[in-house]
């Protein structure tokens, strides 16, 4: 059974409309991350769905129930902010049972469910304290022990990691996925983060301009963009693109730019004469040895050196040109060029007006990365 339904949900402010019938189905259990730029009408979805937004026009149904007209409060979700909203004056044990005590649930299991969460979440320790007496991490933990002490049927999570600092993101990544493991519940995830969206998700939806511009795995989503606006906004680095002329080449078809080349794999959909946009991923660049070696040409401005991997930022014919590459086995050169090759099956091609992936250059995602 779906979890969270949406057909056809739409958010207008007056003549604005900033959600343009969007259609997902999450499914009981899982764990869907929206993704998307500032802007692009995830949050405002989320909040849809928590009841803190009208709905415009379209269907939410949760549990098989319409929650368009349903108060917030009976809608059986709970959310985590972006701010914690924790209650500065409650201790963190307070903080965790508010909701309990506005249903008026007995003593002695506030105090039982109490004791759980933080054990689950590690808060036992700082049960006593206030809210300003912790860390960022701690009072997000507590934020989200406010929300799974009620065992509502759906999770919402609003950026939540947003005011914490790298180490503590990472940490609390980690801790969410965990969490939603052990637990199981339905969970739908806000963030513009896309390192927060392939880490945690069963599923990503990535959003641009109110409107859904794919859905699938995080492997799905990286090894095949539906377009160029996805292409470029999952992946760190993000796929370098350029355009490209489709020519015949003595073994099939062959990409020309600036004077170079790069084979093309066989596609129904590619015409002799056309112009491309073509997609290459930072982490399927085959460096040469020899610089001057046969293979695409790029000028060097840059090496950022990582620990065990090093970026190099480059330029290709003036525009930008980031490769991926390892420390450990292959040391990036201080050579103001390098040559590369990519087999063609791991190149992207786009319609270079629409920015629509061409037909038939799906890749299968490995089973153990799905």
């Amino acid at each position: 059974m779906p979890g969270v339904r949406l057909d056809g949900i739409v958010k207008k402010y007056g003549a604005v409309q900033v959600v343009h019938g969007i259609d997902l189905v999450v499914e009981e259990g899982e764990f869907v991350v929206l993704v998307g730029p500032s802007g692009c009408g995830k949050s405002t979805t989320l909040r849809m769905i928590a009841g803190l937004e009208d709905i415009s026009g379209g269907s939410l149904t949760i549990d098989e129930r319409v929650m368009n007209s349903v108060a917030p409060k009976d809608r059986d979700v709970a959310m985590v902010f972006q701010n914690y909203a924790l209650y500065p004056h409650l201790n963190v044990a307070d903080n965790i049972a508010f909701g309990l005590r506005i249903r008026k649930e007995s003593k002695d299991k506030i105090a039982s469910a109490v004791e759980e969460v933080a054990g689950i979440l590690g808060l036992t320790p700082y049960l006593e304290r206030r809210p300003a007496d912790l860390s960022g991490g701690q009072r997000q933990r507590v934020a989200m022990g406010r929300a799974i002490v009620r065992r509502p049927k759906v999770f919402l999570f609003d950026e939540p990691l947003s005011n914490l600092d790298a180490k503590l993101r990472t940490q609390m990544r980690a801790e969410i996925k965990r969490l939603h493991n052990r637990l199981g519940a339905t969970s739908i995830y806000v963030t513009h983060d896309q390192v927060e969206a392939m880490t945690l998700a069963d599923r990503i939806v990535v959003m641009h301009d109110g409107r859904i511009e794919q859905i699938g795995s995080p492997m799905d989503l990286f090894l095949n963009p539906a377009n160029t606006f996805v292409a470029g906004f999952l992946g760190s680095p993000p796929m370098n693109m350029f355009t490209a002329t489709v020519v015949a080449g003595p073994n099939g078809p062959v990409a020309e730019f600036h004077g170079q080349s790069l084979e093309l794999p066989n596609l129904d959909a590619l015409e002799i004469g056309s112009e491309i946009t073509l997609g290459v991923r930072p982490e399927f660049v085959q460096l040469n040895d020899d610089p001057n070696a046969p293979g695409v040409k790029v000028d060097v401005d840059l090496v950022e050196t990582l620990g065990s991997e090093a970026l190099i930022h480059a330029t290709l014919n003036g525009s930008p040109f980031v490769i991926r590459t390892e420390t450990i086995s292959r040391a990036p050169s201080n050579a103001a060029q390098q040559s590369f090759t990519i087999a063609p099956e791991l190149l992207r091609i786009f319609d270079v007006e629409t920015g629509v992936a061409l037909p038939g250059q799906e890749v299968a995602v490995p089973e153990n990365a799905a």
